[in-house]
């Protein structure tokens, strides 16, 4: 759409402006060509000029609405500005006296001129280009003219040197070849740029097989060798499975190097003697027959010692201690000095567990007896039999016999007596009254004898009594008198109770 012009008249309120509606849609129109469309579709659709002209500003980008180039041209000596660059005439520059970079590929079709020098990103910096004789300067490139003058001279004037184990020689390298012959077991062919060496079969390689005659090996490195007959190293012959020394009499010594050890991986069988240092050995050792170390031998299951009546120790090192691990069994054996048993100790059928004594079989008695006339001494200050029953045949105390609270004395069997009897004509005493036979008195002297019961009992004296305690004048007394009295002491108060004959 073309820029739209209001007709204003020619002069104030002529009659030939514009009606105000005409007006302000031309001003709408207007507004919607600068804001109705983006810039994609103003260049690819919309090739009507926005700002009057062939030229449009969409977004950020500056559009031409035809085929034609946008010319920033400025005035006199002006010059274009685009952010630091300075474009002026055909020159571009830097506007901020920083050097101007291009950071990407750059192609130039025509030829290109560099006014002062070129500078890569090493190197030296490069000021021309010559084609003369190559190392005048450090900083002028070399044409292919130069260079192939200056290898030409030194090709004319170069030789090269060669040097055998025997005799020197020399190949000019502009005129001459250099030839490389066959020797003795050895023929050279060659083909194209390539100089091919081959050996007959005089010469032994690696891989193959062939016989040596008469050779001197010095320091060799054998891997997996075969050899056949007897061998001789040094003194050592190896003669199909025997090692042996040449020299007369001489040891065989089989030694490691440094730490290292002389392993013999299958059996081996020592005929003879075997006479060694310190021996430390790994693993399961089988010996058949009998085997002697210092004075102890060993034979079958058996340790025994070598020398005539000598004692069999068995000795921990140290603080170790002898750990029989299986059971063990003894025939009549002494031990002497002390034995220290750490844990339990199950003896026959007796258990010594810390300080209990038990028995294993069930129900079973523990019985302990003394040899002959020997006794059975129990030093505990008390002796006690707990839950049970002390049994005793006879027993002697040489002191007391002391009974807590509320214990008796009791027959074990039901209506059996209780016997407690004196030897001879002595008399058992309890506390300070004293039974003799069948008589019971004090036991302290001129102390009376006092017969009483607890609470409100009564004495009860169940058969016939006869008692004389005092005498009345016997048979010469008079009729009617009492021939005799008992004194009684009730409750403190003494009683005289008469008697008389009966009649």
């Amino acid at each position: 759409m073309a820029k739209q012009t209001i007709n204003i008249g020619s002069s104030a309120n002529d009659g030939t402006g514009d009606p105000l509606r005409t007006a302000f849609d031309k001003i709408n129109d207007n507004f919607d060509e600068l804001y109705g469309t983006s810039l994609t579709e103003r260049v690819s659709l919309d090739t009507s000029p926005q700002l009057g002209g062939d030229l449009d500003v969409v977004t950020h980008s500056i559009v031409s609405t035809s085929n034609r180039d946008i010319v920033l041209a400025p005035n006199g000596t002006g010059a274009v500005k685009a952010s630091s660059l300075k474009f002026s005439g055909t020159s571009i520059s830097s506007d901020d006296s920083t050097l101007v970079q291009i950071n990407e590929g750059l192609n130039v079709s025509g030829a290109t001129t560099l006014s002062t020098s070129l500078a890569l990103a090493t190197g030296a910096t490069v000021t021309g280009v010559d084609n003369g004789a190559l190392g005048s300067s450090a900083t002028l490139l070399a044409t292919q003219g130069a260079i192939k003058t200056y290898v030409d001279s030194q090709v004319t004037a170069q030789d090269l040197d060669l040097a055998g184990d025997s005799g020197t020689g020399a190949v000019d390298l502009d005129s001459q070849s250099l030839t490389i012959a066959g020797g003795t077991g050895l023929t050279s062919v060659a083909g194209s740029q390539t100089v091919t060496l081959n050996i007959d079969a005089t010469v032994a390689t690696l891989s193959g097989s062939q016989t040596l005659t008469n050779k001197v090996i010095t320091s060799p490195t054998i891997n997996g060798a075969t050899m056949t007959g007897p061998v001789t190293v040094d003194t050592i012959t190896l003669d199909n499975n025997i090692i042996k020394s040449n020299a007369s009499n001489a040891d065989l010594e089989l030694n490691g190097n440094g730490t290292g050890q002389v392993r013999i991986l299958p059996n081996a069988t020592v005929v003879g003697t075997l006479n060694t240092a310190d021996i430390a050995t790994t693993g399961t050792h089988t010996i058949t027959g009998q085997a002697e170390v210092d004075s102890v031998r060993i034979k079958d299951n058996k340790i025994t010692t070598n020398s005539s009546n000598a004692n069999l120790e068995v000795s921990a090192n140290g603080s170790g201690i002898i750990d029989v691990q299986n059971a063990m069994t003894t025939v009549g054996q002494t031990v002497t000095g002390n034995v220290a048993v750490t844990g339990r100790a199950d003896i026959d059928n007796i258990r010594i567990d810390g300080n209990v004594i038990s028995s294993t079989s069930s129900n079973g008695s523990i019985t302990i007896s003394p040899n002959g006339s020997g006794s059975i001494v129990l030093n505990a200050g008390t002796i006690s039999a707990q839950d049970g029953i002390l049994g005793i045949s006879t027993a002697f105390v040489n002191n007391t016999i002391f009974m807590a609270r509320g214990s008796k004395i009791q027959a074990n069997s039901t209506n059996d007596d209780v016997v407690l009897e004196s030897n001879g004509t002595g008399s058992v005493v309890l506390d300070q009254v004293s039974i003799t036979d069948n008589k019971i008195t004090t036991h302290v002297s001129n102390a009376d004898l006092q017969i009483d019961t607890d609470g409100t009992g009564v004495i009860d004296i169940l058969t016939d009594t006869q008692a004389t305690v005092g005498s009345a004048g016997g048979a010469s007394a008079l009729p009617g008198q009492p021939t005799g009295y008992i004194k009684i002491k009730i409750a403190g108060t003494l009683r005289v109770i008469p008697f008389y004959d009966q009649a």
